[in-house]
């Protein structure tokens, strides 16, 4: 690792760790990987085990979330639900900065005509409803966590795309981009070895930020019941179970609403936390 990069990365940490509450959030979003890794050895229960003989218990030492109305435990299924919702969320917002980040290396870099096509492209894209439009092709196809996947990566990469072209248009006019192209680096070369690199650390920014769209689209999506499908937990479709319960069974609306809340909120905070020490105009 050169000195440059060392002095970047105590900086940015340096930065990062002043600010508490980005601290917080990464702290919960490291929590919920290792609570998801570790989840057969946290809890005893199987998520999807029908239990009728503990059908609707409250919350007590042996249930700590209590039981749904099938008996099963609400803490087993939340726990297990946090991995449908981080793969959906690495999965989605991965295509997405794939997708964008190619398009805005593109219209950034060559201009003119490409980026006017590109970016009337992305405009278009941007006047459909994305949640409807997501509705929409679901209810075409058969439910399906890799369809919910796929779907939001395709429906999300347009403001990673104007992010990306945004950096490229300013680097590529630098003096090191010039003297690339004098000693005759390919475009190919000069894009993802001196532009990419540089252009990345608002695509980190805009990843972080859209996991955290991503699970707040996949719960919606498995509560109108065409995301994933029970007896696969996800948080979504617990808080469906829950609604018709609400009344005597609040635990099993409360519960996986909370984990959402605070897993958003962490995903939020943690990428402000990321935008703000990655800025220098905020530390003068």
């Amino acid at each position: 690792m050169s000195f440059r990069n060392s002095y970047f990365y105590s900086v940015f940490w340096q930065r990062f760790r002043g600010n508490r509450f980005a601290m917080a959030g990464g702290a919960i979003v490291a929590g919920l990987f290792i609570l998801s890794f570790l989840a057969p050895y946290i809890t005893p229960y199987d998520p999807a085990t029908i239990d009728a003989y503990h059908v609707l218990l409250p919350p007590s030492a042996a249930h700590w979330m209590g039981t749904d109305e099938l008996g099963r435990d609400v803490f087993t299924r939340v726990v297990y639900g946090a991995r449908i919702s981080l793969k959906v969320g690495f999965v989605a917002v991965g295509i997405a900065v794939a997708i964008g980040t190619v398009v805005g290396l593109v219209a950034g870099y060559y201009g003119r005509w490409v980026d006017s096509l590109l970016m009337r492209f992305v405009d278009i894209m941007l006047c459909f409803p994305t949640f409807f439009l997501i509705l929409a092709v679901i209810a075409l196809l058969e439910p399906s966590i890799w369809y919910i996947m796929l779907i939001i990566g395709i429906t999300g990469w347009m403001g990673v795309a104007r992010l990306v072209r945004a950096e490229v248009l300013s680097i590529k006019e630098r003096d090191y981009i010039t003297a690339a192209r004098s000693i005759g680096a390919s475009n190919a070369r000069i894009i993802f070895r001196h532009i990419l690199p540089n252009a990345a650390a608002p695509v980190f920014v805009a990843a972080t930020l859209g996991v955290a769209g991503a699970i707040l689209t996949e719960s919606a999506l498995s509560f109108l019941g065409i995301g994933v499908q029970p007896p696969t937990p996800s948080w979504g479709n617990i808080l469906t179970s829950g609604k018709d319960y609400l009344e005597f069974a609040w635990w099993l609306s409360l519960f996986p609403g909370v984990a959402i809340l605070v897993t958003v909120l962490a995903y939020n905070l943690l990428g402000e936390g990321i935008r703000d020490a990655l800025d220098p105009r905020l530390h003068r």
